[in-house]
């Protein structure tokens, strides 16, 4: 085939977005303001009834979804803000595992928490071949400083929350809440701590808007499974509003949405206890610092190209889906073992692509890359176990699988920019660089 140029993981931006974002500068109002707030309730109507097109403008749907969501500036604010509120800090514990992004763990450093890493299971997931936590291991690691366990829905594969959920639950006579309601942030957390009377479950859902798993016999979708959820809007996500992230979290008993909303309000915007926004109203230009915090919030430039994004994300997601399934019949063909981002009472939000090539070493892995290259092809690897990197020891000896599953993984470009021309150059790519691997090095 003719030789083609194709890149990871650009945006899909269309014209829907840049007029949004066009209107939204015209409008004066740039900063955190209506279209965020729309956003907000338009994303907690997704994560409920998994439709895009609630109108939540009308007063009944404005009341039932605003204030479940806060959209705020990264996925780790995001994931920071979740952990903050829940009252983790110092002397914590909280439990991740070792196949994931530094940001599920430098969020949980940055409260002033200790990390616990825990390898993954032999292979990834049975059924799905996720590089999921090995759940017997995460039961062992509980212990009476845990405060959290933050399950990774990594490519957009969800976890099995059932059998998370039956491990916090059945640890909790080791869980001591926190009794502090010496500041408003410090009283929220040990309110909500009290009221949840477990380890928390704090899912970084980064890749997986839109994904869903039967939990407790009832579909769910990620951001209304787990305590506590973090999604990244990064430009190489699904649905991308450039930068950007939000926080969901389920309703928690004797603790009103509101008031948990509110909080994240005060620490994405320096403690302050108005808004721009609310600032605006006639005579209402005074405001009070709550607490010394922090500056993460999502502009309403931002929000317009997520609101356009959301008008257009359920099919992008059947996109990449089809994309999906021309990648299966390859792989399968050539024995190389892959993501399984749809089985029963589960589905994936499909956003990555993660292969492993049976029979060769991390030198034969990218040298496979760098092939794929020369052909045009981009692709990545998702990812170097964390406690390879110098910030977490550079020693992966006590997690072996998460290094075996590393070690001869590659991910393929998987986005809405691709054409069907451009998915069966990939793939004739693959089967090329894979052929010449297996008659030169006779290991592939």
């Amino acid at each position: 085939m003719q030789r083609r140029v194709i890149p990871f993981s650009p945006p899909d931006i269309s014209e829907l977005e840049i007029a949004e974002v066009v209107a939204a500068l015209r409008s004066g109002w740039i900063t955190t303001g209506p279209r965020t707030k729309l956003l907000e309730s338009r994303l907690a109507a997704y994560i409920e009834t998994g439709r895009t097109d609630v109108d939540c403008t009308t007063q009944e749907a404005s009341k039932k979804y605003s204030q479940r969501v806060a959209c705020l500036s990264s996925a780790t604010a995001a994931e920071e803000l979740n952990l903050r509120i829940l009252g983790v800090g110092p002397g914590d514990e909280v439990i991740v595992p070792a196949y994931t992004y530094t940001a599920t763990v430098s969020a949980a450093i940055h409260c002033g928490a200790t990390v616990k890493f825990v390898d993954i299971q032999k292979d990834g997931d049975p059924v799905t071949h996720a590089p999921e936590m090995d759940y017997d291991k995460l039961e062992a690691a509980i212990g009476p400083k845990t405060k959290a366990v933050i399950p990774v829905d990594l490519g957009g594969i969800v976890c099995d929350y059932d059998r998370i959920f039956e491990i916090v639950e059945r640890k909790k006579s080791l869980f001591t809440p926190i009794n502090d309601h010496s500041d408003p942030l410090k009283d929220l957390g040990s309110r909500i701590q009290q009221s949840i009377g477990r380890v928390a479950v704090v899912c970084d859902a980064a890749h997986a808007l839109g994904a869903s798993r039967v939990v407790g016999g009832q579909k769910k979708y990620v951001g209304a499974i787990a305590d506590f959820t973090s999604f990244s809007f990064h430009a190489v996500k699904n649905f991308t509003t450039a930068e950007g992230g939000a926080s969901a979290w389920k309703h928690i008993k004797s603790v009103e949405d509101a008031e948990i909303y509110k909080m994240y309000q005060l620490l994405s915007l320096h403690g302050q206890n108005k808004d721009a926004l609310a600032k605006t109203k006639v005579g209402a230009w005074e405001y009070d610092i709550i607490g010394p915090w922090y500056k993460c919030n999502m502009t309403d430039i931002m929000a317009a190209i997520g609101l356009r994004q959301l008008d257009r994300y359920l099919g992008l997601l059947e996109r990449r889906s089809e994309i999906i399934k021309r990648y299966e019949v390859v792989c399968d063909a050539l024995g190389i073992c892959h993501l399984i981002h749809h089985v029963e009472g589960m589905d994936s939000s499909n956003h990555l692509y993660l292969i492993r090539v049976p029979g060769i070493d991390v030198e034969t892995r990218n040298l496979i890359i760098e092939k794929m290259a020369e052909h045009g092809v981009a692709t990545n690897v998702h990812y170097k176990p964390l406690p390879m990197m110098t910030a977490y020891g550079g020693d992966c000896g006590e997690y072996p699988n998460a290094y075996d599953y590393y070690h001869n993984l590659i991910t393929l470009p998987l986005h809405t920019r691709l054409s069907d021309e451009d998915v069966e150059y990939v793939c004739e790519t693959l089967r090329a660089v894979i052929a010449e691997g297996s008659r030169v090095e006779g290991n592939v």
